[in-house]
């Protein structure tokens, strides 16, 4: 039995449709799988990234039980500063409520399937899935027909949640290869404000493959921050899907670190779906070995007066390679828009490559756009200046790419998750290159 068989039996085994809140949702996407598959090179958005191979591995898809993860597991992928935050633990993609931790008020997280009953059914049944509209593949399909789960995140109306969220995947690979598939829709109200934080980790040495979909909803006159860590290993790969979309006039402040080891792809929708809303998107990878990230983003300027910064910067070493692939779209009735998008990379091998195309479609004639891309060396005159001072060549070449990336780890506004990301970049530049 192959994977995609494996998963379809799984799927069947699941509650019937129309026995929860979840079942036709579940559904529909299960049938859009077996439609449009897992996508492969000749789909135009994943033409310089492979995942089909991982389907044609032996995957498990199963949680650990709560109890296999120990004190000491948790303690080793600890954020700084978790003392002062809400944990939200998940194993193997599903929710462990045993292992997290709620210090704030004014925070709800609760089953998808429980919130798809209750209170909350409207919400639930209005914004789960719409990445779909987006993600026109097999791989956010796969993800919303298992997404009973998920975990709903709920912010009151006007509350200020006083501790991040730290959202810890961690996946169990110590038996045997798995796929998890986490999935949360959190919905921010109006004039809330809220800062999230969300790591990778795999235990063991058997594969991992993370399929991630977060959707975010966003009111009027909220904040939302929110930062993605990967630092996984080399043997964890993942599809990380992360879907906001701004229904009132709000702000959005999004922070993608990537040093992950293995196979990374990030996708990152924002939708400007009111008036003034405002977007920043910034990202950081550092790569080594045979490592692959791609990061897919899109901006959508779906109304007038709205404005969005979006920089990454990247640095790829040994065989590693880069996707980037940028699009800003700006409808017909989007007037005053103001948008501007930045890739930048340094290649620091002959074997490093990486593939970037910023993207700009407008059908407004009011706006202010702009969009640019490069791909480059380490400055020799800079080089040559600081190793003349005496300094050796590898410090200088780790001065300099520092320099490069302090651009995106100022835009870290937790000051903890800063100096932790600052520390980790660090010692991968003193360490790793010479």
């Amino acid at each position: 039995m192959n994977n995609l068989e494996y998963i379809k039996e799984r799927f069947n085994q699941l509650p019937a449709v129309g026995e929860n809140g979840l079942g036709v949702i579940r559904q529909k996407a299960f049938d859009a799988l077996n439609t449009m598959g897992i996508p492969t090179t000749r789909h135009e958005e994943w033409k310089y990234t492979r995942i089909g191979s991982f389907f044609n591995k032996e995957f498990k898809y199963t949680a650990a039980h709560p109890t296999a993860i120990t004190a000491t597991d948790l303690s080793a992928v600890r954020l700084p500063g978790y003392e002062q935050a809400n944990e939200l633990v998940y194993i193997n993609g599903r929710y462990a409520p045993e292992l997290s931790v709620l210090r704030s008020k004014g925070l709800t997280v609760q089953p998808l399937q429980e919130a798809a009953k209750n209170e909350y059914k409207d919400l639930v049944s209005k914004h789960l899935g719409h990445s779909s509209d987006y993600l026109k593949d097999g791989i956010n399909a796969l993800s919303t027909a298992f997404v009973q789960d998920g975990v709903f995140v709920h912010i009151k109306k006007g509350q200020i949640v006083e501790h991040p969220i730290y959202i810890y995947n961690i996946t169990d690979a110590r038996e045997a290869n798995v796929l998890a598939q986490p999935r949360t829709l959190v919905y921010v109200s109006e004039n809330a404000q809220v800062k999230f934080v969300e790591t990778f980790n795999t235990l063991g040495t058997q594969e991992s493959f993370t399929n991630r979909v977060i959707e975010i909803i966003v009111e009027k006159d909220a904040i939302t921050e929110y930062y993605k860590l990967q630092t996984d290993a080399s043997h964890a790969s993942q599809v990380a899907t992360t879907h906001i979309r701004q229904i009132g006039k709000c702000v959005t402040h999004t922070v993608t670190v990537s040093l992950n080891e293995g196979l990374v792809r990030n996708n990152l929708n924002i939708v400007l779906d009111e008036q003034y809303c405002e977007a920043h998107l910034y990202g950081i990878y550092l790569q080594q070995g045979q490592s692959h990230i791609d990061n897919h983003t899109v901006v959508d300027h779906a109304q007038p007066h709205c404005e969005s910064n979006e920089l990454y910067k990247g640095m790829l070493d040994d065989q590693s390679t880069g996707v980037f692939n940028g699009k800003i779209f700006v409808r017909k009735d989007a007037q005053k828009t103001n948008a501007y998008q930045s890739n930048k990379n340094v290649l620091l091998a002959e074997g490093a490559s990486v593939n970037t195309k910023p993207q700009l479609e407008i059908f407004a004639d009011d706006v202010k756009c702009s969009h640019g891309c490069t791909i480059g060396r380490l400055d020799e005159e800079s080089l040559f200046y600081m190793r003349s001072r005496g300094i050796t060549e590898a410090t200088a070449k780790s001065l300099l790419l520092h320099g490069f990336a302090m651009d995106i780890l100022e835009q870290i506004k937790l000051d903890p998750i800063r100096e932790y990301v600052d520390k980790l970049i660090s010692e991968r530049l003193e360490f790793d290159i010479a």
